[in-house]
């Protein structure tokens, strides 16, 4: 696996400065979070009421405005040779030097994680400035993902996939839904996971939930058990979804889950360069609607997944924007049949010329377990 050096987060700065030109931007501004680690190879130790804010013009050198206390993290990073450094100090009006970094009347794209009284102090100190939103201005502005960064999807993706080869050999039954969950964290960290941000165990009737929360319900013989986890192994994210049964199943039950399994493949079989996200999600919803579920299929058909496990692009009616190689993007279609069970089959995907190949390949069929 090729590592990330300077040199690609060089090639992020000019690109993001590209796209913001190309959008009518006068430049990026990026507060603490995903778009900073993804640029500027950073992270504050805790993000807080001082502010830090990195601005990539459309033309000049991409600046970042430090606590001075923080000088020394910042300087660090495999970034610093192609940012420069500015300090401010307590005490300070820390939106004077922020403000200095951009056009007094300029059109900028913000972070989404801005927080807001660092946003309004620089709209007090210029008022002529416009802001706008990086999600809807840029949603594509990390969506294609280069090389290196596809191979850490593709590590982290084999991480979640050895997770779910082990967890098929704990017990279920008799067993709490936040049992199963604390072995499903314990299973991503061995893995190598670094972050975990969810693990949905939902059992019975409470797989008809997509979000549901672990709790102490206790998973029973003729349980279905719908297995979602993720997080983040060496700055990149994982998220599959698997189904497992306790015991046999019933033929409704398996009926059910043939159906979700042929809506992956054929989503998945859609996948092709130019293609509108949308169409992925028609895909699947087509095969659910026809087999007579079309109602409990209640969510977009996936979402794209970088340095954070949701992030554009999302497949979902009504985004047009075509699929380019290298968008990475999971496909999970389900069906939630209220106080009853639920079935959901997840892989995240790389889009390439020849089509789509998974970054998740452990089995999808229905495993029963114990």
């Amino acid at each position: 696996m090729q590592d990330i050096t300077a040199r690609h987060f060089a090639e992020r700065l000019e690109r993001g400065a590209r796209q913001a030109e190309a959008a009518g931007f006068d430049g990026l501004v990026i507060a603490p979070g995903p778009d900073l680690a993804y640029f500027a190879d950073y992270l504050p130790v805790a993000t807080t009421e001082r502010i830090t804010l990195l601005v990539i013009p459309a033309q000049g050198e991409p600046t970042m405005l430090v606590p001075a206390l923080e000088h020394g993290g910042a300087a660090e990073t495999r970034a610093a040779g192609a940012i420069r450094l500015r300090d401010w100090s307590d005490g300070e009006d820390e939106y004077v030097p922020a403000a200095a970094l951009l056009r007094p009347d300029g059109r900028y794209a913000i972070s989404d994680a801005t927080w807001a009284m660092h946003l309004l102090g620089l709209q007090e100190k210029l008022p002529d400035a416009r802001f706008a939103a990086i999600s809807t201005a840029l949603p594509m502005l990390r969506a294609v993902k280069s090389a290196d960064e596809v191979d850490r999807l593709a590590a982290a993706g084999a991480a979640a996939d050895a997770t779910f080869d082990a967890i098929l050999r704990v017990p279920f039954a008799g067993r709490t839904e936040e049992q199963v969950a604390a072995d499903l964290d314990r299973l991503l960290r061995e893995h190598g996971h670094s972050q975990v941000d969810f693990t949905i165990v939902a059992s019975g009737p409470n797989g008809a939930d997509p979000h549901h929360e672990p709790g102490s319900r206790i998973i029973a013989d003729g349980d279905m058990v719908v297995l979602d986890f993720g997080g983040l192994l060496d700055g990149y994210g994982s998220d599959t979804t698997r189904t497992v049964h306790v015991g046999e199943p019933t033929d409704e039950e398996r009926e059910v889950f043939d159906v979700v399994a042929l809506a992956q493949q054929t989503a998945f079989e859609a996948v092709a360069v130019g293609v509108p996200c949308e169409e992925i999600d028609r895909a699947a919803r087509r095969v659910i609607r026809d087999a007579g579920f079309g109602e409990f299929f209640i969510h977009r058909v996936g979402h794209g997944i970088g340095v954070t496990t949701h992030e554009p692009p999302y497949l979902v009616e009504g985004e047009q924007h075509p699929i380019e190689a290298g968008m990475c993007f999971s496909i999970e279609p389900g069906i939630y049949l209220p106080g009853r069970f639920g079935v959901r089959i997840e892989d995240i995907v790389v889009a390439a010329e020849d089509g789509a190949h998974r970054l998740n390949n452990s089995s999808r069929e229905l495993h029963l377990v114990g």
